[in-house]
């Protein structure tokens, strides 16, 4: 098991489209277990895609089960992932380990169902509520080579600079 390093903006491997996978092996397994690891060493992190450690295939892992309160799926391994409806729009604050200074205001359905395989390849399907569906789409749009900061409400009023705390 291995924390992986995370590209961060600007770096424009973060632009490139990912592909799909194709074989459910060891070696996607290995991955697997790293990438869900490099997520839980991040401050706060519920979500990583596959690109933002440089591995362009088409795999994010979402798992809001730490935060209180919240509707959620579990750990949801998303290979392929495809959203297949969406509903409602809201603004929402959004941050990313690949832009680790500034949190900014993105529009996003609140409510979404989606397929995807998880890692033996079996097709599932999810419907994602509030919380959990804005950290799914975030990550899917790193599969398409956007982060948050393509989807701002407004450059100049919704990127804030993210505070940073002193231990005393």
């Amino acid at each position: 098991m291995a924390v992986l390093d995370i590209l961060k903006y600007p770096d424009e491997a973060l632009k490139q489209l990912s592909e799909p996978v194709v074989q459910f092996d060891d070696e996607l397994h290995s991955f697997l277990v790293n990438l869900e690891e490099t997520m839980r060493a991040g401050p706060g992190g519920v979500g990583i895609a596959a690109p933002q450690v440089g591995y362009f295939k088409r795999i994010a892992i979402v798992d809001v089960s730490s935060k209180p309160k919240i509707k959620h799926n579990g750990c949801m391994i998303l290979i392929n992932p495809e959203i297949k409806t969406w509903d409602g729009m809201k603004v929402g604050r959004e941050g990313c380990m690949s832009v680790p200074d500034y949190t900014g205001n993105v529009i996003r359905a609140e409510k979404i169902t989606l397929q995807a395989y998880n890692a033996r390849g079996e097709q599932q399907d999810y419907e994602c509520t509030g919380y959990e569906a804005r950290a799914v789409q975030h990550e899917l749009d790193h599969l398409d080579g956007l982060l948050f900061l393509d989807r701002l409400v407004s450059r100049r009023t919704d990127l804030f600079k993210r505070k940073t705390y002193q231990k005393k």
